[in-house]
């Protein structure tokens, strides 16, 4: 992801001694993505190689992390694969590096899978119900730090750069949002801990299995619909230059059965998804905004196109009544 923080081989080894993972070999930076500074780190203790990856935090701050920290380790001790952070000799898991908070955790094996199609996004429909499970009983609470009241904060900011078609667009959809968050079957929804960024590059496979989850510090307590338009918003459109943003028929299906077979969707959720459909898309198109017209210096920085988002959201508002048929009961069979 992109780097702001230049961190020091020797600097890292040392955190690296501190956790008891052995000798640095290796610290490699990691392109793509534009919130932390992370690294690749490749370590040697006693013979064996092991690799991690270290995150340096450039916006969340100490009174934030533990959340999306423990988050991940009550998880992984649920049998959710996701990367365990590593703890110090007093079991602290959130570190310092050059006065920013830090951390270490497990890299995951296997690469993602950018290309999906119906088994992959099965696999990822029935760990999300899995997560959304094991996750209901973690014990410290957080919101959402990219939900509703941040899209009425930055919304504002990012106007002046759109144009008059886009500025009502957003400024509808909005409204719209505002809107069904005041209704009593959004106040019905489901809610736990979420992801609420699980698109492809966060998730693993290897040799077709799911290998794990990743990314979690867009974490927050939320409904567990809007974690599910999420990935339905990116796992299943097509990502070529010419796509209009509708949703893949057979590959929504699929992601949708697998999490019902798993967690059943109530009836707010089948009601709301549509418009769900639409807040994750007006939130990544937002961010995409902010992060493209107000941004920070960093090495290695790529910043999204926010076009894809735009594009998916006028889909979501075209579509919405013909998103319904995917909630039918009989639609929702596992596959």
């Amino acid at each position: 992801m992109a780097v702001y923080t230049e961190v020091a081989f020797a600097e890292a080894a040392a955190l690296l001694h501190t956790l008891d993972l052995g000798d640095l070999t290796e610290l490699r930076g990691i392109q793509g993505g534009i919130e932390n500074t992370n690294y690749f780190v490749t370590s040697e203790r006693e013979g064996v190689t092991q690799e991690h990856v270290l995150t340096v935090f450039e916006r969340l701050g100490f009174e934030q992390l533990p959340f999306y920290l423990h988050l991940m380790k009550f998880l992984a001790e649920r049998g959710i694969p996701v990367p365990a952070p590593a703890a110090d000799a007093q079991g602290e898991i959130l570190h310092t590096l050059q006065g920013k908070p830090a951390a270490v955790v497990a890299k995951l094996r296997g690469r993602s899978h950018l290309a999906p199609g119906v088994a992959e996004c099965e696999a990822v429909g029935t760990m999300l119900a899995r997560m959304h499970l094991a996750g209901r009983d973690f014990p410290k609470t957080q919101p959402n730090l990219r939900g509703l009241p941040w899209w009425n904060e930055t919304v504002p900011v990012v106007l002046p750069f759109l144009s008059a078609p886009q500025s009502a667009l957003i400024r509808s959809e909005l409204a719209y949002q505002n809107h069904v968050a005041r209704s009593p079957a959004y106040a019905a929804l489901p809610r736990g801990p979420i992801h609420a960024d699980l698109f492809r590059d966060n998730v693993m496979f290897e040799g077709g299995e799911l290998t794990g989850f990743f990314d979690f510090y867009f974490a927050g307590c939320d409904t567990f619909l809007f974690d599910i338009a999420v990935c339905l918003n990116d796992w299943c459109v097509l990502h070529d230059e010419d796509h209009d943003g509708s949703l893949d028929t057979p590959r929504s299906l699929a992601l949708l059965s697998a999490y019902q077979a798993v967690r059943t969707l109530s009836a707010a959720e089948r009601s709301l998804l549509p418009a769900l459909l639409r807040a994750g898309s007006l939130r990544f198109w937002i961010s995409r905004l902010w992060d493209l017209h107000l941004p920070r210096e960093a090495a290695m920085l790529q910043p999204h196109d926010p076009t894809h988002f735009e594009r998916v959201l006028r889909a979501r508002v075209r579509d919405t009544q013909a998103l319904s048929a995917l909630l039918r009961e009989d639609a929702l069979q596992p596959a």
